[in-house]
């Protein structure tokens, strides 16, 4: 099979080397990773699998990691990763969806069989396919193991991306670009909502210029009139009404590294109260944004938009933004690093954020949100969509 990686063996050597200089640091000798973009930035393991338990472990001392997973996803492994064959072990099919066992009754067999059971073991308890259950067979079958949480070790570790991570970034950010324009050119009065979700999945995959798009951890989300108070719904086979409101959250990815974007779109003439909070959000991104330099903290770019929106009598009190990068579903983010209160993460080039702008009343909503690179002069975008309340007549 012709399947490009999208990394070379040297990047995914830099990779192991920095995790295991984290796990030194924070005292485990062997790391169990299940978060699937966790186990893709480390050997380059891709596969719709995550939803049955397979993890990436990584020993101190180990060469190479090793990849466990259901046997008929071991091929994957094989083609996705360079990974040897003794290191790529496959559970036993009766495992799946058992009621009394679990393959982490497997892996817990592997660790003894390889003298780690006296390790001290961190695992990822608040990975989205982590599993309480999981966590209870791994303990279970390694009784003087010291298993720990290693509180997104692996993600933290990601959060500085590489040249070839930015390339694949700004990929993204040109598709997604892509993509909004093409919603926005499908939005009129009497459109079915889901008409103009299926131009955003199409636009997504279809890519540009040669590169193609891969599915996106979150769906296209999309809120109406006075759904657009909240930012979290879906759509619906409702047609858009004359006179509306409508805020649209999509994103693109590329090589799974991916680009967010939130554009808010008024259908005829907007109400006075919505074009002025539209005019301050984007001011109080562009503020922020150009703070966003190297030796600046997440809480200072948050407070320089704040600043902003109190000065024109709105706040926000939910974070503003959050790191972003390689990722699977159900969630774009890294789960590092927010642009909020209380966040001191110094900013480093090569850090990726989408300051997410949405500021959500009580009957109403907006968002003109960013990706962007942190960079020596400020947050580089890396999309090029209007940058202004949206008005369709």
């Amino acid at each position: 099979m012709n399947y490009k990686k999208p990394f070379t063996p040297e990047e995914y050597a830099r990779r192991l080397a920095e995790t295991k200089s984290r796990m030194v640091a924070a005292d485990f000798d062997l790391l169990i990773c299940q978060d699937p973009a966790n186990m893709g930035w480390l050997t380059g393991f891709d596969g719709w699998s995550f939803y049955v338990p397979q993890a990436v472990l990584v020993h101190v001392d180990g060469a190479t990691p090793l990849w466990f997973g259901r046997e008929q996803d071991a091929k994957a492994a094989t083609i996705t990763t360079d990974i040897s064959p003794e290191n790529i072990i496959g559970f036993s099919e009766p495992l799946i969806h058992h009621v009394t066992n679990h393959p982490n009754d497997e892996l817990a067999e592997l660790i003894r069989t390889r003298g780690w059971d006296r390790c001290r073991i961190g695992v990822e308890m608040d990975a989205h396919y982590y599993t309480a259950r999981a966590h209870e067979h791994l303990s279970k079958g390694l009784p003087s193991a010291q298993i720990a949480d290693s509180k997104e070790l692996v993600n933290w570790a990601r959060l500085v991306k590489s040249d070839v991570e930015l390339a694949y970034m700004r990929d993204a950010g040109t598709i997604c670009t892509a993509t909004m324009q093409r919603a926005l050119d499908k939005i009129a009065p009497g459109v079915p909502q889901y008409e103009v979700i299926a131009e955003i999945y199409h636009a997504q995959i279809m890519g540009v210029e040669g590169k193609f798009g891969d599915y996106t951890s979150l769906c296209p989300l999309i809120q109406v009139g006075e759904g657009t108070s909240t930012p979290h719904l879906t759509w619906t086979d409702e047609p858009l009404p004359h006179d509306t409101l409508i805020m649209m959250e999509i994103g693109a990815a590329h090589r799974h590294y991916h680009a967010p974007l939130t554009r808010t779109i008024h259908l005829g003439k907007p109400p006075t109260a919505v074009a002025d909070l539209a005019k301050v959000i984007v001011e109080g991104v562009d503020v922020a944004l150009d703070m966003a330099r190297p030796g600046v903290s997440c809480e200072e770019v948050e407070a320089a938009w704040q600043k902003i929106l109190n000065k024109n009598g709105y706040k926000k009190e939910s974070r503003v933004g959050y790191s972003i990068g390689l990722n699977y579903p159900p969630d774009w983010g890294e789960r590092t690093a927010s642009l909020r209160p209380g966040d001191k993460t110094e900013l480093q080039p090569g850090m990726c954020f989408h300051f997410q702008s949405g500021v959500w009343l009580e009957d109403y909503g907006a968002a003109v949100s960013e990706p962007f690179i942190v960079t020596e002069t400020g947050g580089e975008r890396l999309c090029d969509a209007p940058r202004e309340l949206i008005i369709i007549d």
